[in-house]
């Protein structure tokens, strides 16, 4: 089944209110769906070691390709709405970082979609996170773990090229 309408990508400095997204998309939806899978990227700490962390990003390009991803998972699953927000700038540890909402008539479909999403903007979105440390110092820009790239990887395997994300 075709998604609602076109998948809703927001680039923002601002923070994102979850329960908000939520009741917003619900309510779009009108009882259509029967789940809503929710994923919400938090700023860590660090042990303590970190004040901020820093997020840069191409306006235009960035909001392009996670709606051309996004768009690719609306085509391998039959969901009904998609919503990422990708914060920019500086956040705070414990601040979102990022949202994405998937929803479908059945819960696989969600489940699964979002997944694909939080690997494909953990490895090849076109964001770029650097370190504000308690010391005063900036760390360098921060890498894809070895574990976020076999994620990747792995639905690189299972969607074919032609539908996973371009590295």
């Amino acid at each position: 089944m075709p998604a609602a309408s076109l998948p809703s990508v927001s680039i923002q400095a601002e923070p994102f209110d979850v329960a908000a997204e939520i009741d917003a998309l619900n309510a779009r939806l009108a009882g259509r769906a029967g789940a809503v899978v929710t994923f919400t990227g938090l700023c860590r700490d660090e042990g303590g070691r970190l004040t901020a962390l820093e997020l840069e990003h191409y306006p235009g390009m960035a909001e392009a390709e996670i709606g051309r991803v996004a768009a690719a998972a609306e085509a391998r699953w039959p969901l009904q709405a998609v919503r990422v927000i990708h914060r920019y700038g500086r956040v705070a540890p414990g601040a979102g970082i990022v949202l994405v909402l998937t929803a479908s008539s059945h819960r696989v479909a969600a489940f699964e979609a979002a997944s694909f999403l939080m690997d494909y903007l953990k490895t090849r979105a076109p964001f770029w996170k650097r370190e504000h440390l308690v010391d005063g110092t900036t760390g360098g820009w921060v890498e894809a773990a070895e574990a976020d790239d076999a994620a990747a990887a792995r639905w690189a395997a299972i969607l074919g090229a032609e539908a996973a994300p371009e590295g």
